[in-house]
């Protein structure tokens, strides 16, 4: 089949959420196929500890190119413990310029709790404004409600709860099946 037959597959809701010195990532499970959701509980969200560092990242995109990618920033905060960004940087460095990982098609957010970072296949490591971040396919419609959300007295979980329930309401390749992670600095 060609590729350009192929459906692709969609979907994912990644979103983080720092408030009151904590930092909350939280994804949906949903897995798509083109119109077909293929699973319901993929996990999209986990913590990373490499050598006693916790940091907590989110993907959306392909699940096999994500876990190629967590493995590469898994073994650049090794060499760099304790510097998420810098980490961040080099692995979005060797993203872009390398022949294979060129062609992984997913992003990330990760945060250590106190910095959250989303990193692009372009080279990008973005801090976001206004302590929100959101990927995937209903990223928008969560990081638009949560920053609606931000100036209430939620906490940085309930705000990322609400916000993933608003963009599964509007998003079809977005469930309300969560996996939520919260780190602290």
């Amino acid at each position: 089949m060609a590729e350009t037959s192929f459906p692709g597959w969609h979907g994912t809701t990644i979103i983080g959420v720092k408030k009151d010195g904590r930092v909350v990532v939280a994804g949906d499970g949903q897995v798509s196929l083109g119109d077909t959701v293929i699973k319901g509980s993929a996990r999209k969200v986990r913590r990373l500890s490499p050598g006693g560092y916790d940091v907590v990242a989110g993907f959306a995109g392909s699940t096999a190119d994500a876990f190629a990618l967590l493995e590469r920033l898994e073994s650049r905060l090794e060499a760099t413990p304790g510097q998420l960004q810098r980490a961040c940087v080099e692995m979005a460095k060797e993203w872009r310029t390398d022949k294979y990982l060129q062609k992984l098609e997913a992003m990330l957010i990760v945060t250590d709790g106190d910095q959250i970072f989303v990193i692009t296949g372009a080279g990008d490591v973005l801090e976001p404004e206004h302590d929100v971040a959101a990927i995937g396919s209903g990223g928008n419609y969560a990081l638009a409600a949560a920053r609606g959300m931000m100036d209430s007295a939620r906490s940085a979980e309930e705000i990322a709860r609400d916000a993933m329930t608003i963009a599964a309401d509007i998003c079809v390749y977005t469930n309300g099946t969560l996996t939520v992670e919260s780190i602290s600095k």
